[in-house]
């Protein structure tokens, strides 16, 4: 069984940037952290927007320009950058909240044999649980867990409920 951790949408724009909250900051130890220990191979997906953010379906319902690619808001939060060196990874630059090209990435390593997924980041709410629910049904019988202290929504009500809705889609929540 192979273990694969999939850290969300570290960047800092999503810390203390553009759309940082304090919830998020509060989670860059505990994920570096779970990196840091981390045995397996591991992906990080990157919000990536251009510079035209604004004219986009998202841009014009959330008119904060945010993880336009190659600024400081698109690069991945210090503590995470420094948890990653020396480990194996796989950034994915992604346009939207949920990423297809993860799925398929997962999908060509589970050709091979069983996979067991772990999962954190930002935001709990929108990329998450958008994520989550990908794979749940890319790969319905492969274990997914979510740490829920390792992530942090918009709010914290929203985060609650996101982790409510993947519980409901048999994504296992743990604390640690």
């Amino acid at each position: 069984m192979e273990k694969i951790l999939i850290v969300v949408d570290m960047q800092n724009d999503f810390v203390d940037g553009a759309l940082g909250t304090k919830e998020a900051r509060e989670i860059v130890d505990r994920v570096a952290e779970k990196i840091s220990g981390f045995e397996g191979r591991i992906f990080v997906t990157m919000d990536t927007h251009q510079t035209d953010y604004l004219e986009t379906a998202e841009g014009r319902k959330l008119p904060v320009p945010h993880c336009i690619k190659d600024t400081q808001g698109w690069y991945l939060n210090e503590k995470v950058r420094q948890a990653l060196s020396g480990k194996i990874f796989k950034a994915i630059e992604k346009p939207t909240f949920g990423s297809l090209k993860l799925a398929e990435e997962l999908r060509e390593i589970r050709e091979k044999g069983e996979i067991e997924v772990e999962m954190m980041g930002l935001c709990t709410d929108i990329c998450v649980v958008s994520n989550a629910l990908l794979l749940k049904a890319y790969f319905p019988e492969t274990g997914i867990t979510v740490c829920a202290s390792c992530c942090a929504g918009v709010t914290p009500d929203t985060h609650r409920a996101a982790l409510e809705t993947m519980k409901m889609c048999q994504i296992d929540i743990v604390e640690e």
